[in-house]
């Protein structure tokens, strides 16, 4: 299996990553990617990206070495009115909205009932379109059943993420739950995407761990949202409008 997009990655601006959008945009071409996302964490990161910078994020082309580049973020589950790290009145202009949960972040009690309360108001906000690694149950365990059947009622993606799958992540360790996790996705027919969490640009397109477990499953290319850029478009544009879809500064 081939997909030709990538929806999550990240560059300097999330605090913890080593490249640029350019850096990013470069390696995916030279991949033959024909779609990235750009999703930089949120504020409550620490050292993540101020809001302004997302809302600034229109000066980044539309293609960058010929790759469509949409801009997003990598929001977190947060103590606020709307449970994200960022205000709706920035999510509703990005291309692209991911959310998942990160250490020091104010979820690190392994609260199940908690987590997955804060999870459920984060997937009943419209302007959500991805979970990112869902089954990370070492560090933040959820109530699987109410969040894929949350998921699959509100179209959000949840994304088989490579980099759980990494032996160097702390995330590895739970394996089984994010295995489960995506078995539950494809069960139930919710929306799924393979990405990288690409921290550097070499790693953009790395998806090989993360194609093992979609093989073992069995999940077939049609249920992918990420296969290619007409497909990730077709997705999102079915949700909701994209309004900045096709603003952008000059080519890369």
């Amino acid at each position: 299996m081939r997909l030709l997009a990538d929806l999550h990655s990240h560059t300097v601006a999330s605090g913890h990553a080593y490249s640029t959008v350019t850096e990013n945009a470069r390696a995916a071409a030279d991949k033959g990617l024909e779609l990235i996302a750009i999703t930089d964490h949120g504020p409550n990161v620490p050292q993540g990206a101020h809001p302004w910078y997302f809302w600034n994020s229109k000066a980044v082309p539309q293609f960058v070495c010929g790759v469509r580049v949409l801009k997003g973020c990598e929001a977190d589950v947060a103590d606020t009115d709307n449970g994200i790290d960022l205000p709706d009145v920035v999510l509703e202009v990005l291309d692209f909205v991911a959310v998942g949960f990160h250490p020091m972040c104010g979820f690190d009690k392994r609260d199940r009932d908690r987590n997955t309360e804060a999870m459920l108001r984060v997937l009943a906000n419209p302007l959500v379109d991805m979970i990112t690694h869902p089954g990370n149950e070492e560090e933040f365990p959820l109530h699987l059943d109410r969040v894929v059947d949350a998921a699959v009622r509100a179209g959000v993606i949840l994304e088989i993420n490579d980099h759980s799958f990494d032996p160097s992540s702390v995330r590895s360790r739970s394996r089984a739950r994010e295995i489960e996790f995506a078995q539950a996705a494809f069960d139930v027919g919710c929306a799924i995407a393979v990405n990288s969490d690409a921290h550097y640009h070499d790693l953009i397109g790395g998806l090989d761990r993360a194609l093992e477990v979609v093989e073992q499953i069995g999940i077939t290319e049609d249920r992918i949202v990420n296969r290619s850029a007409a497909s990730v478009l077709e997705h999102l544009l079915a949700r909701r409008p994209r309004p900045r879809l096709d603003v952008g500064g000059a080519e890369g």
